[in-house]
């Protein structure tokens, strides 16, 4: 892949990202309610997740015709050109139904099933996180760096939980054997902005289980570039079965004892 592909498909995310946060910013309605659910009752779409991700595609349909899109709203169709977008349009939703801010547009290119580009909007932060592959990340014009080491029992964590019971319970039971052994554990509600907290080195780590693509995609780009270690089980990527992003001495201790909690299944 050329730099100026690299080039092109980071401004096209740039651009995309940035109209869609406006939009979800400047056009929540105060009346705003559940469009439908996904997983179970509580895990749900909003009106304007569907208007971000129809804004998003339309975006990439004029800019990138013959590229392949995946999407959370149900966009997935394949390309000619060897890249594919993945694209959460609203990564939090849950807190931007409730008027919380910790949402953001996450927005990745992959060439070749590779991540080359993300980017990920926090309009509420007014912050945008990207990173090219190979070319750092960062934060508008500053460059990212996660945390120097720190020994486990310092490390502040983030985390999430599934929408369904029976995972949640799980879940809890893994929290119960890790927290004792960490300074604290964060819950945020978005994955991207999670990833990108360990990128900016506003945490130590990041852990959870069952994400989709979109969910990661950008921001675990964006963790790595920022010198972050990501993977899932050992010697395994980062999957819906396990994703875990922290500074190397963080990854080193925490991935095995994830591995023995069975943060990895129900």
């Amino acid at each position: 892949m050329t730099d100026d592909l690299k080039a092109e498909l980071l401004d096209v995310a740039l651009e995309a990202a940035r109209q869609a946060g406006a939009l979800l910013r400047d056009g929540r309605p105060a009346d705003l309610a559940v469009a439908a659910t996904k997983s179970s009752p509580i895990d749900v779409v909003t009106e304007m997740d569907i208007a971000a991700e129809k804004l998003i595609t339309g975006i990439l349909a004029e800019r990138r015709p013959e590229d392949g899109l995946l999407g959370e709203e149900g966009a997935d169709t394949q390309g000619t050109s060897g890249v594919r977008w993945v694209v959460d349009p609203l990564d939090g939703t849950v807190n931007y139904l409730y008027g919380l801010p910790s949402w953001g547009v996450s927005i990745a290119a992959e060439y070749g099933g590779e991540t080359v580009v993300g980017v990920v909007a926090a309009p509420m932060r007014g912050e945008t996180y990207h990173a090219v592959l190979g070319g750092g990340a960062w934060q508008g014009a500053v460059r990212l760096a996660c945390r120097p080491a720190a020994p486990l029992d310092q490390a502040l964590l983030g985390t999430g939980f599934a929408y369904v019971q029976a995972r949640r319970v799980r879940q809890a039971e893994v929290v119960a054997r890790i927290i004792p052994v960490v300074r604290d554990i964060r819950r945020g509600g978005s994955a991207a902005l999670d990833l990108c907290d360990v990128a900016a080195g506003r945490l130590d780590g990041y852990y959870e289980r069952g994400l989709n693509p979109w969910d990661l995609a950008a921001g675990d780009l964006i963790a790595r570039e920022a010198g972050a270690l990501t993977g899932g089980r050992p010697g395994e990527p980062a999957s819906g079965e396990l994703v875990l992003a922290a500074t190397p001495a963080v990854f080193a201790s925490l991935q095995p004892l994830l591995d023995e909690a069975g943060a990895w299944h129900d």
